[in-house]
């Protein structure tokens, strides 16, 4: 994500403003949204669904600012087009197994798509593995300390949002 703010600074200092405040939303976000979830299972529609609108519009405008020198067509499609794929992603998991994943996950995978979208398709699918590699290592780690069973159900929104946040901060700009 560095790479790509550089890249839409570069073409225009309003388009380069106007990603910071999407990556700002999504941490500030990414900040409430874990401490709900783990402590009520849930992802609250109120915060999300603007965070989807608010992120779209925020990244749209960038790179319609940015103009050709960003791939302005590409950046939009891209975003746009991740946030649909990885709700339709998840929406898949949870009509195959609905006790697995909530569908507060669901709308989360949407607005975490629009974010590694933007910065391009190898985020999209590093921040997706990371989500369920380390979803799986906390839930091995919660079975081992004993802070859950078999059968509890764990939180998976911490786990979509650090797998999005490292993705955005390791994976170079392709």
């Amino acid at each position: 994500m560095p790479g790509r703010l550089t890249e839409l600074a570069a073409a225009h200092p309003l388009a380069g403003v106007l990603a910071a405040l999407a990556c700002a939303v999504l941490l500030a976000l990414a900040a409430v949204l874990t401490v709900v979830d783990v402590r009520e299972h849930r992802l609250p529609d109120r915060l999300v669904l603007p965070g989807i609108a608010v992120s779209a519009v925020l990244w749209v405008a960038a790179f319609a600012v940015a103009g050709p020198a960003a791939d302005a067509v590409g950046g939009i499609v891209r975003t746009l087009g991740a946030g649909v794929v990885l709700f339709a992603g998840y929406l898949l998991l949870r009509l195959i197994h609905p006790p697995g994943m909530g569908f507060g996950d669901v709308k989360l995978a949407a607005l975490l798509g629009l974010h590694l979208g933007a910065a391009g398709w190898a985020h999209v699918a590093a921040g997706t593995v990371l989500a369920f590699l380390l979803g799986g290592l906390g839930g091995v780690l919660l079975l081992l300390t004993g802070r859950a069973r078999w059968r509890s159900a764990i939180p998976f929104g911490p786990f979509m949002l650090a797998g999005a946040v490292v993705a955005l901060v390791l994976v170079p700009a392709a």
